[in-house]
Order: C-alpha cells, then structure tokens, then sequence
C-alpha cells in the first residue's frame, strides 16, 4: 500500500476493524495503554521529567483511531511528496457509501499467510473496544 501511495495512486483502505498485528493481544493492549498515558508538556517551566508526547490521542475519538495510526505508519512522513501521498490516503471503519458499489481488491502483500510464521502469534485490532 505504501509504494502504491507514493507511485501516486488513488488507494482507498476500508473495513480497518479486521487489521493484524503481530504479537500478543495482551501486550499490544499494554503497549497502546502505556502509550495513552505519557504526559503532554504544556509548561515547560513546570515539566516534569515523565515521557511525554507532543500530541495526546484522546480515547473519546473515533474507533479507528489506532488502526489509522497503524496504515499511516507504513509511508516515509518527512518529504513533501510523502506526506502529500498521506494526505490524499483515506481510511474508513468499515465500508461507506461511494464504495459499497465499487470492486474490492485485497493486496496479497499485505496478508498474515506471507509476513507472519505460523506458530507466531497475532492479534486483531480490538484494542479499540477495549480501551476505549
């Protein structure tokens, strides 16, 4: 998906709920809580020396928003034409209108079978319903 986007290629990603990661559920879920609660520095004469991030996702926000962090972290982010290719990526939780009626294509690159080792363990992304 990544070289599609930066080739210049109008790529559309739906239904982000059935996204992979490899690893175990109880850790992903770990990892994305430690990640939630590191600090955001507002006063730097009064910060802390906790880790911190320059943007704090909200758990209030959409569902999706850790798997489009997932999609979004595959593409180089630094150069200008990188993060055009990002801009025009759109991500969807599930299957909206325009593209119900359109052909689904699966990129076979992508999949489980091809990355992961059979006995490796993976994990859906559910970590959405479980955090919050």
């Amino acid at each position: 998906m990544a070289k599609h986007l930066l080739l210049g290629l109008q790529v559309v990603a739906v239904s982000l709920q059935g996204i992979n990661i490899s690893g175990n559920f109880y850790r992903n879920k770990l990892k994305y809580l430690a990640f939630l609660g590191k600090q955001k520095h507002t006063n730097l004469y009064w910060a802390s020396p906790l880790p911190f991030h320059h943007f704090r996702p909200t758990t209030s926000g959409p569902p999706m928003a850790p798997s489009c962090r997932l999609c979004k972290a595959c593409c180089p982010r630094k150069t200008d034409g990188s993060q055009a290719a990002l801009d025009r990526l759109p991500l969807f939780d599930g299957i909206p209108r325009p593209f119900d009626k359109k052909k689904l294509m699966v990129v076979p690159a992508e999949l489980k079978v091809v990355h992961l080792k059979p006995p490796e363990k993976f994990a859906c992304l559910r970590c959405t319903a479980e955090v919050g």
